[in-house]
């Protein structure tokens, strides 16, 4: 059961990479809650199981997931990767990465290992592709 979990979170962070390099939004939501939404919807309803909220995790459903955009500069070799903010993050050509953290599975029978939740976390990454009428606000 822990795998299957693990495994249908990361496919719903993959999912929510794949909507977020489109530049499309759901109507009434930025971006990012626009991805947020898709990632839990892709859990299956999961996410509120494996991020129930305190005691045994320090978030609770969407707000364990993040978005991040990155710049890749491209000038230095390696490229490094900034993290950027605001409007304009979701430009063309920024990495998005999408992470959902303090994920937990509490064994239902814990016979021969601990009773200690098993945490976990998903993320998955890729590149922003260029939209004709530009990026969508965040």
């Amino acid at each position: 059961m822990a795998l299957f979990l693990e495994n249908t979170m990361q496919f719903a962070v993959r999912q929510g990479v794949r909507y977020a390099i489109t530049s499309q939004t759901q109507t009434g939501l930025g971006q990012v809650a626009s991805i947020r939404s898709v990632v839990n919807t892709n859990s299956f309803g999961f996410l509120s199981y494996v991020a129930p909220g305190p005691p045994t995790t320090t978030c609770a459903g969407t707000a364990c997931i993040s978005v991040n955009f990155y710049y890749q500069d491209l000038s230095v070799s390696p490229s490094t990767l900034t993290l950027v903010t605001g409007a304009g993050s979701n430009s063309a050509g920024n990495v998005v990465q999408v992470t959902a953290s303090g994920l937990s599975y509490t064994w239902m029978i814990p016979l021969l290992r601990s009773n200690t939740p098993l945490t976990f976390s998903s993320s998955s990454a890729d590149i922003m592709e260029a939209q004709p009428s530009g990026p969508p606000t965040l």
